[in-house]
């Protein structure tokens, strides 16, 4: 069955949704060991997360890039998530979503919320036809995101270890079965409609 270009896919359940981010060493054990960021992960820069696990292992290189050895899954409220994209703005400019350029950029400015859609990657990381979603975090969100809606922080690198192994082995059926179970995430349609065409 082919997949809608734009589609939230993630492991989820009625009040959350996980996201994935990769730190290095000084973040990411201790945010796994506290449930909570540490005084080090700073409020005051832009943070990405992503629904998508195997864009996380593209991005982080199976959280084998410098600065990003430590895959964390975080746990989040739905209702934070909602509240992200409510007050998202693409980061880019796309004709026939925006009245102009410059409509745009004044959006882009005062958005606490930066949506991407990159290509989705299969288990050889190589891209897909559809896309996934990022969010970019920054002012009031990254403090909420912080503060407000991790319910649960869980350090995943020894699955990304495990998975990786298998496709390196040729074992894409054992390696499919270790994903997380992504599945398309019910958003209603009023809360997407400014963040693609």
């Amino acid at each position: 069955m082919t997949q809608p270009r734009h589609q939230i896919r993630a492991l989820h359940t009625d009040s959350t949704i996980t996201v994935y981010q990769a730190y290095a060493p000084g973040i990411g054990p201790e945010a796994a060991r506290d449930g909570r960021f540490p005084a080090a992960w700073r409020r005051d820069r832009m943070t990405w997360i992503k629904p998508s696990f195997l864009w996380m292992m593209y991005r982080s290189g199976w959280g084998t890039k410098e600065g990003q050895e430590h895959v964390l899954a975080v746990e989040i409220t739905r209702e934070g998530f909602e509240w992200a994209l409510r007050h998202a703005c693409l980061s880019h400019y796309e004709r026939g979503l925006h009245a102009d350029r410059d409509t745009w950029r004044r959006e882009l400015r005062r958005a606490p919320v930066r949506v991407q859609w990159d290509p989705e990657r299969d288990l050889h990381l190589q891209p897909l036809p559809h896309r996934s979603l990022q969010l970019g975090l920054t002012g009031e969100a990254a403090r909420r995101y912080a503060d407000e809606w991790i319910v649960s922080i869980t350090e995943v690198t020894p699955l990304a270890r495990m998975i990786h192994a298998r496709v390196q082995g040729g074992e894409l059926g054992a390696a499919r079965r270790l994903l997380p179970d992504e599945r398309p995430c019910p958003v209603s349609e009023e809360t997407m409609t400014h963040l693609y065409r």
